[in-house]
């Protein structure tokens, strides 16, 4: 299991074509504040369906976009 899963579980189960999330709602989700590593692990997300889009360090958030198939 991912250190990340239950954030990915959160962005398949909003079942919206895109969601973008703060850092502290996504916190709220894990229990932890992302990191670098945040980098490697997004790749996983792919297995349920999403991809990461932009990640904005300015504004602090993360968008998550559903793939196309």
């Amino acid at each position: 299991m991912s250190k990340y899963e239950k954030l990915w579980e959160f962005v398949r189960d909003s079942k919206q074509d895109t969601i973008k999330l703060t850092f502290d709602e996504i916190k709220s989700i894990l229990g932890f504040d992302i990191d670098h590593s945040f980098l490697n692990y997004k790749k996983e997300l792919k297995e349920f369906g999403y991809e990461v889009g932009k990640i904005s360090l300015k504004d602090k958030t993360v968008v998550f976009n559903k793939e196309v198939k």
